[in-house]
């Protein structure tokens, strides 16, 4: 047996599970601190269905800890961004698009150095060792605990970046963190480089966090391994989240989308995902959400690494509705739903009030609600169903007939004919399927590079590159035997010479638990 966790704004939702049989769901308010509403998750789960920690081989878990604390820019390491590419770039520094509460809230402190390369490998200038220690010791002088290096094309030649970085922990010492840009974006430096330094950012409250849930977990009996969600539906152990953490940041639409798949059946659909306070709204390709193309801002900051293309609404559970226009949200009572809805006695109107009153939903006091006015509750629900209905025609990229999913606690708000899109699909354990997409997600691997292929080898630098996915997954923790090849993108890139190719290749396999996560 294995356990799924998937944290939420407003709930904190757990299941059990055999194999991929669903033995328990249970869904509790998310608590301030986060980590004792996992607790209580856990306990809720051990009361449905008794278990002993010893039988638990894996715990995954979904968290939103790490977005919240760059959104609420708290819990931020003091920063540093240190970019190789001098002569190039000095026009467009490190953190120059950053709003200025998150400056303040890392320190901020940006330098330039020479090296780099060009989009074929050729360098722009040679490191300069002495520069970087200069740079290093004005960071030691800063106070500056967590740094992000990023190289002019460095997912083509990391080599710069490598060598740097042991330049600067020579002189700053093991107990400074360092994030390099290869490992965590994509091409394009500004957006690759934001991510860097986000991630940097993070880095210490990464190791609280972690030690955070060990604690939780353990507490429990429950001696196993445990994993978290990535960004596209995949696992990383804890020491991956401590050195990765910005790679946890849409781990819960994500994960929803993969649970609605293993509920639903469906391999190819629209998943809508109704929480507390959003309506999260994505494409499911072969099981795995599709991904966006374009750069993601996370806080207002632009980047570029892996993310679900998900469209989110402010409609959820614990929408504020606004009785004279019948609108819904974006505003939220979030985690208090349970305290300041209608239906629990307190003085919000919410869409959850809504629900209920419509009979769609039976929580709470029903006569709490039994005075909203029945053309308002009608009003209030065409509006929920007519803006999630185009945010789905938005996010599909053909007229073809598109089934339907909905998820989540929320998705009692739907009708179950949706305008365009006829039949709303509501699988078995639908509220929870963000924990059961957290307990089935696998392990990857993924490429992604710009090649100089040269003529008459396009089919072995392909085959390369496929094998050097796999491997890479391997590597990760999947068993050998399961691991396949899930996407694979080849874009000619005319503009640049020499036969300039970016390819992407991603590989997925089920977690080997007899070895566990590596990565």
């Amino acid at each position: 047996m294995h356990i799924g966790i998937d944290v939420g704004g407003t709930n904190t939702d757990a299941v059990l599970m055999d194999g991929r049989t669903t033995l328990a769901g249970v869904k509790n308010s998310t608590s301030s601190d986060v980590t004792s509403g996992i607790v209580a998750a856990i306990e809720a789960l051990r009361g449905d269905h008794a278990f002993e920690g010893h039988e638990i081989s894996a715990v995954m878990i979904g968290t939103t800890h790490f977005i919240n604390a760059l959104v609420e820019a708290r819990r931020l390491a003091p920063t540093a961004a240190v970019r190789l590419g001098l002569p190039a770039t000095a026009a467009l520094p490190p953190l120059v698009d950053w709003p200025d509460t998150l400056l303040e809230a890392i320190h901020a402190k940006s330098y330039l150095a020479h090296g780099g390369y060009e989009f074929d490998g050729r360098p722009i200038s040679p490191l300069d060792p002495e520069e970087l220690r200069g740079i290093a010791a004005d960071m030691a002088a800063n106070g500056i605990r967590s740094v992000a290096v990023s190289s002019v094309f460095s997912p083509v030649n990391h080599d710069l970046e490598v060598q740097a970085a042991q330049i600067l922990s020579e002189v700053l010492g093991d107990g400074v963190a360092i994030s390099l840009s290869h490992e965590i974006g994509r091409i394009g430096i500004l957006e690759r480089e934001n991510a860097t330094i986000i991630n940097a950012a993070l880095r210490e409250l990464a190791g609280e966090i972690v030690d955070g849930l060990t604690a939780a977990v353990r507490a429990q009996g429950i001696e196993a391994p445990i994993f978290l969600s990535q960004n596209d539906g995949t696992l990383m152990d804890e020491d991956y989240v401590r050195q990765y953490p910005v790679a946890t940041f849409a781990s819960g639409p994500t994960n929803s989308m993969r649970g609605a798949a293993q509920t639903s059946g469906l391999a190819t659909c629209a998943v809508i995902d109704v929480g507390g306070t959003t309506a999260d709204i994505g494409l499911l390709i072969n099981g795995f959400p599709r991904e966006t193309a374009n750069e993601v801002k996370v806080a207002g900051i632009r980047t570029n690494f892996r993310m679900p293309d998900v469209l989110s609404l402010g409609i959820g559970g614990g929408s504020i509705v606004n009785p004279d226009t019948a609108e819904v949200g974006p505003e939220s009572v979030g985690y208090r739903l349970s305290t300041e809805a209608l239906v629990f006695g307190g003085s919000t109107l919410t869409a959850t009030d809504i629900a209920v009153a419509a009979g769609r939903a039976s929580v709470g006091d029903a006569s709490k609600v039994a005075h909203l006015d029945p053309e308002l509750v009608q009003r209030v629900l065409a509006r929920i169903a007519e803006r999630v209905s185009e945010a789905v025609d938005r996010m599909r990229t053909s007229p073809e007939p598109l089934p339907v999913v909905a998820v989540g606690g929320g998705s009692i708000l739907l009708p179950d004919e949706l305008p365009l899109f006829g039949t709303v699909h509501r699988p078995e354990n639908y509220a929870v399927a963000n924990a059961i997409g957290a307990s089935i997600a696998q392990v990857g691997g993924e490429i992604d590079k710009v090649y100089a292929v040269e003529p008459g080898r396009r089919e072995e630098t392909i085959a390369d590159v496929r094998a050097e996915a796999v491997n890479k997954a391997i590597a990760a923790g999947a068993a050998p035997d399961s691991v396949v090849i899930v996407d694979f993108d080849e874009v000619p890139i005319p503009y640049l010479p020499g036969n300039a190719t970016r390819l992407r290749v991603k590989a997925v396999g089920d977690l080997d638990m007899n070895t566990g996560v590596q990565a």
